[in-house]
């Protein structure tokens, strides 16, 4: 991994020297993001996730995007705008097109699902014209200066060739970091997601975010430290917070340990 920049740089999601605390920030107004935010930063918060799709149409402009961004001042800034929540309704071409201008306005990293243009259940799209569309909008959002992170909700166990398979394709369709989320109900396929960040680690020219659900979640706490570029965290849990992931603090404490 990369050392981190001179203090006049602004951080990316590909320069540090540990797995990044991320902290998603999700809400339906810009004024519960900015509180997160200052929540967050002298909790020791190193990047944030806005997840768009939370947020009401009303403050879905460019103004509020750039003055959300350049609120984190040095912090980058990963940004969602999946299907579902107050997206509902909307098409495939009309996310990315939302997408791309989150880019133009700052957006540090931008999660393109892996079926965008050819819906799937394990979010990985087999079309041959919905992939070359996909590919088509990561050129963009790299023209804009943004870099893409591919993500696939699979949410249950899988094994850990068809994950890595996934993974290679993420990188094959141009993704700068590859992101999967799997599921463990049980030591063997917990152990089995064990074996799957080593795989990922010896395949993979990118970075990746490995994540699990279920009773066996252990990868949200200590994935970085096994391979994993950061971690995805809460600083609290609200009713728009994903349950599944980590508070901020119990996170970083578990990091700084394992660092000692």
């Amino acid at each position: 991994m990369l050392q981190e920049g001179g203090a006049d740089m602004r951080s990316t999601f590909f320069t540090y020297d540990k797995a990044l605390l991320t902290v998603m920030v999700q809400a339906d107004n810009p004024a519960r993001i900015k509180e997160l935010i200052d929540k967050s930063i002298p909790e020791g918060a190193e990047a944030f996730g806005m997840q768009f799709e939370q947020m009401k149409s009303e403050y879905r402009t460019k103004e509020i995007y750039m003055d959300l961004f350049s609120y984190v001042k040095d912090k980058p800034v990963y940004v969602t705008n999946y299907r579902g929540k107050r997206n509902e309704g909307k098409s495939d071409d009309e996310l990315a097109e939302e997408l791309l201008e989150l880019a133009e306005c700052g957006a540090d990293l931008c999660d393109v699902m892996g079926d965008y243009f050819d819906r799937q259940p394990d979010e990985v799209a087999v079309d041959k014209e919905a992939i070359e569309k996909q590919m088509e909008l990561i050129e963009k959002i790299h023209d804009r200066g943004a870099k893409v992170l591919m993500s696939s909700h699979i949410l249950k166990f899988t094994p850990a060739e068809r994950v890595v398979e996934i993974a290679l394709e993420h990188q094959r369709r141009g993704a700068d970091i590859c992101k999967i989320v799997t599921g463990a109900e049980n030591m063997n396929e917990q152990l089995e997601n064990l074996k799957i960040i080593n795989m990922l680690k010896e395949n993979l020219r990118i970075p990746f975010l490995f994540l699990c659900i279920g009773e066996c979640g252990i990868l949200r706490r200590i994935g970085g430290e096994l391979g994993c570029c950061m971690y995805l965290c809460v600083y609290e849990h609200d009713e728009l917070a994903t349950p599944a992931q980590p508070l901020l603090k119990d996170v970083k404490v578990i990091r700084d340990a394992m660092k000692a």
